[in-house]
Parts: structure tokens; C-alpha cells; sequence
């Protein structure tokens, strides 16, 4: 199987290291060449420019999940012209009582060359399945919500 990687990199701007007292700000850099801006959450003081740990996870997954929802349309016949997903992870205590992704709601919007349409039904049906075959899914077992608009 692949070994997909990035490359983190923090360094600390502060004289010293202190609990509450230093920056979280790093950046990531995908493939050698692009690097991405990440810090904490905003409630947690991140910067709300960069992005943060929580929305590349709920961008994974939704981009996961459309990749997915892609190849079994293909193999279905389905003219995908657009997909549109709107998609946000909460934060909040998992049952242990340790702060979490409690949840990512996915909001799928899905539209058709013109002439071609399916139920309501068979969206939902083939949204269900790209959400079992997507791997960052099974990654993350029950936290997901799919919401077809």
C-alpha cells in the first residue's frame, strides 16, 4: 500500500517554551512544494486566518468522500457536472471526557448534466456507499453525518 506523507515544521518565536504562553502557529508543506499554514482552532487562540487540525480533517474527508461518490457515479452511468460540499467538524468531549471531533457533517450538493436525474432515494443510497468505501471514513468509524441538500 502507499506511505503518503507531509512534511511539519514549528519553530518557537517566544524566549521560552511556557504553558499558555507561545505560539502553535506552524506550517505543513504537501508534496515539497505546497505549504499550508496551520495553527491551533480559534477557540483554542489559533490564528482564524491559517487553517487548523480540525478543518484538514473535515477537508479530508469531504474531499475523500466525493472522490469516492465520483467513481461510483462513474461506474454508474450518473453525469456528474458539479459537486459542491460544505463540510464542518465540532469539537466537543468524547465519551472518555477528552476533547474530540465529536462529529463531521458533510452537505453534499450534488448536480447533473442537463436531462439526467435521480430520486431523492437513489442519491441517498449512493451518497450512503461512497460514505462505507471512503477511507477516511473508516478511519473515523461513527462521527459522520451526511446531510444531502
Amino acid at each position: 500500500m502507499s506511505d503518503l506523507s507531509i512534511q511539519l515544521h514549528w519553530q518557537r518565536a517566544e524566549p521560552v517554551l511556557q504553558s499558555g504562553q507561545y505560539s502553535n502557529a506552524h506550517t505543513v508543506q504537501y508534496n515539497n512544494s505546497y505549504d499550508v499554514q496551520v495553527d491551533s482552532a480559534p477557540d483554542w487562540g489559533g490564528d482564524p486566518g491559517n487553517t487548523n487540525p480540525e478543518q484538514a480533517l473535515a477537508s479530508a474527508l469531504s474531499s475523500c468522500h466525493m472522490m469516492t461518490f465520483l467513481a461510483l457515479a462513474a461506474k454508474a452511468g450518473w453525469p456528474v457536472a458539479t459537486y459542491h460540499d460544505y463540510a464542518e467538524a465540532h469539537l466537543g468531549k468524547n465519551p472518555k471526557g477528552q476533547m474530540s471531533v465529536t462529529r463531521i457533517d458533510l452537505h453534499p450538493v450534488v448536480r447533473f448534466d442537463t436531462g439526467f436525474s435521480v430520486s431523492g432515494k437513489e442519491l441517498e443510497e449512493m451518497q450512503d456507499r461512497a460514505h462505507r468505501y471512503c477511507f477516511i471514513a473508516n478511519t473515523l468509524a461513527d462521527s459522520v453525518e451526511i446531510n444531502i441538500l
